[in-house]
């Protein structure tokens, strides 16, 4: 057994050491008790001592029933209170959400509205008792995301309202009595936890059905049922034993209730896996393939007005067939449609002014057409999707950047800007109140089943809140051998990835595919015989035998911090996302002298570059070139469509200018004078969107740490110094190492110029 530590405000009159003793021994008495029900009379004295608060009420979610019953409750005035799942009860909100709540004053209508519009508090119980309900902290008991019960703790005993301290140890309580009430509930802690104790799978072909998922899509449940040959009954079980809500098997003659999201299309509702299954404005049951996801859970209470809402979990192949049926005449509404509706929504001329105040970012309206943005951006493969807000009320312009450039794509009403911005907001977590302040925020989308990270920033401009997402689509580890290095390249860098020790960089601008690059080194040396370390924000890819850290600057982690907790861990290999000041470039100039092999990346533009900056930064330049390894500076060059791209022969004028740009001392590596090569020019097709280009393809230059360049690295010498020396020792640069790719027919000369300098 057991327990965390115990918070102690400062207006506690208990010691900190009094308090957790106390502590410690309420959770023992839990962990030891046959039945919770005849224990909590015996510790209510003590649990509202830790908690300051004068009431307790501890409800459990029952699984026959989509509700919560007082399990426990302070005083005797009524016997039992039962809650359905609803965002209409404080408990009732906690407990569908699963979101703590710290209450300054539940009378307070504002407060509560801020929190949810339907939420209220209900005052009957005051009004019959003399009661006077304050100040309230509400947690949920989950366990392993299964929301079983909550935590509620009314008026707080020392002051007017509650603390941040006071809902942190609510909710340590809380998670002792999830342990507590799911072995009552006699739940599995995983999905298919009941297949594995029933020995209808086992633990390793489990193991490798998730991975064979992760790597190729689609969804457990099926490959139980299709490839192990499970019923699907059986999983349909292990899944309700785990959720601890009841399972509900496909049912040819129940038809769904798809009028309480006429608004909605089957294809939105296909790729989020849930459909209502009946219902009305008092209580709608819907049938999901996870109900712990809270995103989604949340996506469902504002497309759906109800009262109460029950869950079942039903697998996916389920799921589809009730959405399969033609039970609506129009099916999926594309994107063009979407903002036609916005544009009817919204109305025309003089209304357009106030309609901001009324429309909302739960909207059904709003919410298909961001989900249909974001799938859009994501089958053209876009990197970014930026909405930018016009002048005189125009409409606001949205652009794909695709292949590194933007398009344009499509214009949402005026009217509906702001509700849009507000969508994503609400999606990322963000303050939809604040409009004056740039924000940044995450949020993850599924998409058919699979999790897209988006990254997201809003900033206020002269016509109003500009938004941008980036897509971290879950990328697969490329090989070496697929980033396009040239044969020199490739060599030189294998030689260097494979030393003891020392430090490798990768440099170029924000979404030039440094972090590619870097995982692709570490996957080729990575090896059971060697322990690795990253630390990256976010951490886009991962690999089997990494051990890879998420940076959090406002919890303090940071890469400075991460790369020192690394050194007492004992790794071979460590890589750290970006040195981005001096404490973390020095520490890990050290590390890589104390025999690390260390892996980073910088934002500059060149190699050359690269050394001088770190220099300017203040680290010492002795260890610097003892430490230094090589430097990999890197673009992506947009290349021509395959499909339609034209052979032509160059002018005597074209051969000139790329000779030129070549450097007239290295030419003759080209073999411009034996024959005039083939280029290729855009053309334009249907599959290249009739832009000439699909697809970015790596240009590099590598400086190799040589002893005559470490000498003048210790020197301080300047970066054209560097430049010149590296490239007599064969380093060539981006520019050459683009015209090399133009002559072998993968892009032309213009998109070489527009990323690379001589």
């Amino acid at each position: 057994m057991s327990t965390s530590s115990f918070n102690l405000p400062n207006s506690r009159p208990q010691s900190g050491c009094d308090a957790q003793a106390l502590f410690n021994s309420v959770v023992e008495q839990i962990y030891l008790a046959d039945r919770f029900d005849d224990l909590l009379p015996e510790i209510e004295a003590s649990l509202l001592v830790l908690l300051r608060a004068e009431r307790l009420t501890i409800y459990q979610r029952l699984r026959t029933e989509q509700v919560i019953v007082s399990k426990f409750k302070s005083g005797d005035e009524i016997k039992e209170i039962r809650l359905p799942l609803s965002p209409n009860s404080i408990a009732g909100y906690v407990a569908l959400n699963h979101v703590p709540l710290l209450i300054q004053d539940v009378t307070d209508t504002e407060e509560l509205q801020g929190i949810h519009p339907a939420l209220r508090f209900n005052m009957a119980f005051d009004q019959r008792t003399g009661f006077r309900s304050r100040s309230m902290v509400v947690v949920p008991i989950t366990f392993k995301g299964v929301g079983l019960g909550v935590v509620q703790l009314l008026n707080c005993t020392v002051g007017p309202a509650f603390s941040e301290v006071d809902q942190r140890n609510a909710a340590k309580l809380a998670t002792i009595l999830g342990q507590k009430f799911s072995r009552e509930f006699q739940g599995t802690n995983g999905p298919f936890d009941a297949l594995l104790i029933k020995n209808r799978i086992t633990k390793e072909h489990l193991d490798q059905l998730v991975r064979r998922v992760a790597e190729e899509g689609g969804d457990v449940c099926s490959l139980l049922i299709n490839d192990v040959g499970l019923r699907p009954d059986e999983v349909g079980h292990s899944l309700e034993q785990f959720y601890q809500v009841p399972y509900h098997a496909y049912d040819p003659n129940l038809t769904p209730a798809l009028d309480l999201v006429e608004h909605i299309t089957l294809d939105y509702l296909r790729n989020q896996n849930w459909v209502p299954l009946s219902g009305n404005a008092d209580e709608v049951v819907i049938l999901i393939d996870n109900p712990t996801d809270i995103q989604r859970i949340t996506e469902i209470q504002k497309i759906i007005r109800a009262e109460r809402y029950v869950f079942h979990v039903g697998l996916p192949k389920d799921i589809q067939a009730y959405l399969g049926q033609d039970l609506r005449a129009k099916d999926a509404t594309d994107i063009a449609d979407l903002v036609c509706r916005l544009a009817e929504e919204g109305g025309m001329g003089e209304q357009a002014d106030h309609l901001d105040d009324t429309l909302s970012e739960n909207t059904a309206t709003v919410i298909q057409l961001v989900y249909q943005m974001i799938l859009e951006a994501h089958r053209q493969n876009a990197s970014d999707i930026h909405i930018e807000p016009e002048k005189g009320g125009a409409p606001a312009l949205v652009r794909y950047r695709v292949d590194g450039l933007c398009r344009p794509c499509l214009r949402i009403p005026d009217s509906h800007v702001r509700a849009v911005i507000a969508r994503i907001k609400v999606m990322s977590g963000l303050d939809i109140t604040e409009r004056r302040k740039p924000q940044d925020g995450k949020c993850l989308v599924r998409l058919a089943g699979t999790p897209l990270e988006l990254r997201v920033a809003t900033l206020p401009t002269v016509n109003g809140e500009s938004a941008v997402l980036r897509l971290l689509a879950a990328s697969q580890v490329l090989a070496l051998n697929k980033l396009a290095l040239s044969s020199e390249n490739m060599d030189r860098m294998l030689e260097l990835i494979s030393r003891p020790h020392g430090i490798f960089l990768v440099v170029g601008p924000t979404g030039s595919g440094k972090t590619t690059t870097l995982h692709a080194a570490l996957g080729h040396i990575n090896q059971p015989g060697l322990k690795i370390w990253t630390a990256e924000d976010p951490v886009e890819m991962t690999q089997q035998g990494l051990q890879q850290l998420q940076v959090q600057p406002k919890i303090g982690v940071t890469f400075a911090s991460a790369l020192r907790s690394f050194l007492r861990a004992d790794p071979d290999v460590i890589m750290i996302g970006e040195m981005r000041d001096a404490e973390t470039a020095q520490a890990g100039i050290e590390a890589s002298l104390t025999g690390h092999l260390v892996f980073s990346t910088l934002h500059t533009n060149s190699a050359a570059e690269t050394v001088v900056r770190l220099l300017d930064l203040g680290i010492d330049p002795i260890s610097f070139s003892d430490a230094l390894l090589g430097v990999l500076a890197q673009r992506l060059l947009r290349t021509l469509c395959m499909q339609c791209k034209a052979p032509y022969t160059p002018s005597p004028e074209d051969l000139e200018k790329l000779g030129q740009l070549y450097g007239e001392g290295y030419v003759d590596e080209l073999g411009l004078d034996s024959a005039p090569p083939t280029l290729f020019k855009a053309v334009g097709c249907s599959l290249c969107g009739h832009s000439g280009y699909k697809g970015r393809m790596g240009i590099h230059e590598l400086l190799v740490g040589t002893p005559e360049l470490r000498s003048m690295v210790a020197s301080r010498a300047g970066a054209t110094a560097l430049r010149r020396q590296a490239m007599v020792q064969g380093m060539r640069t981006l520019m050459q190492d683009g015209i090399r790719k133009v002559l072998q027919g993968f892009s032309d000369l213009d998109q070489v110029r527009r990323i690379a300098v001589w």
